[in-house]
């Protein structure tokens, strides 16, 4: 709080010295966990528009509602015809469904990053008491969370639908674990590599148009380049071609450990060793792209 004291200058009327006081805060201080805390959850929000206007929610509600509504179709004609098992496999949705979930990273981790550098907004932050840590943790946990609420929610209407479907309890339990397994690691694969490409530009457009073609030339390149190899009766390479593609790196890992069926030509999917080459390319990307906006934050913050 400031207190003013003028003093006239003998000079004349109208010139006046002001002496600004400011006294110390004696409030609680709540530190870099609350701040970390509030900013994940505001990142978070927003990654859905919650908190912003209107326009800001019809795209990130309308994919989560294209996310939901191939599942509850599947349930209703599961239900309908009393079918003995689901359409899709839990870990398959998420594959069949990468496209909507390639739209949702390129629209909000620019939205997530791309203001507050062009804004300038992001030294403020590191004023104190949030370090660069604190801002790259937070606002890559907010995507990977949005992300994981975006797919798991539909594997959650396949679960109760099947469970009202009177499907086997065990099998059913056992698929949608290993499916929220999947979309978990997916998340934050796609977090990592949506907020790496993000950072690059303040150009929330251009920030768009990057992950969208990183995403989809990466998995179109990939799948030709397997389609080759199959075709050529090369089916040995065709998993080492796979490690270069997010979304087929996850296939990879759930068809060798999660006992999905495998979207590669011909069905055939990494083997054990193979797969272990896949976690660890999973791993070791996530660490890449955290390690990256670190070091990209460590600089702006400058």
């Amino acid at each position: 709080m400031a207190t003013e004291h003028s003093v006239a200058a003998p000079s004349g009327d109208q010139t006046r010295i002001h002496n600004i006081g400011y006294r110390s805060y004696d409030g609680p201080r709540l530190g870099r966990a609350y701040a970390r805390r509030s900013l994940y959850s505001q990142s978070l929000r927003g990654a859905y528009g919650l908190g912003r206007s209107v326009k800001s929610k019809v795209l990130p509600m309308l994919l989560f509602v294209v996310m939901c509504v191939p599942a509850a179709i599947m349930v209703a004609v599961a239900v309908a015809t009393k079918a003995k098992d689901l359409p899709v496999d839990y870990t398959r949705y998420a594959i069949i469904m990468q496209a909507v979930i390639s739209l949702y990273v390129a629209s909000q981790a620019p939205q997530s990053v791309s203001r507050d550098l062009r804004f300038k907004t992001v030294p403020l932050y590191f004023s104190r008491p949030i370090e660069t840590s604190d801002y790259v943790r937070a606002k890559f946990a907010a995507l990977a969370s949005a992300l994981f609420v975006l797919t798991a929610a539909p594997l959650l209407v396949l679960y109760v639908g099947a469970l009202l479907a009177k499907l086997d309890f065990a099998d059913q339990t056992k698929g949608f674990a290993q499916g929220l397994v999947s979309v978990a690691l997916l998340s934050l694969l796609f977090a990592g590599l949506g907020l790496v490409i993000a950072s690059v530009t303040p150009r929330r457009g251009f920030g768009i148009a990057a992950v969208i073609a990183v995403l989809t030339i990466s998995y179109g390149a990939v799948s030709t380049l397997q389609a080759i190899a199959d075709a050529q009766s090369s089916s040995g390479s065709i998993a080492w071609i796979g490690l270069f593609s997010p979304i087929t790196l996850i296939d990879g890992v759930q068809s060798a450990f999660l006992g999905a069926s495998s979207a590669f030509p011909g069905g055939i999917g990494p083997t054990n060793g193979e797969g272990v080459v896949y976690v660890l390319a999973s791993l070791g990307l996530i660490a890449a792209c955290y390690g990256l906006l670190m070091r990209r934050y460590r600089k702006v913050g400058l």
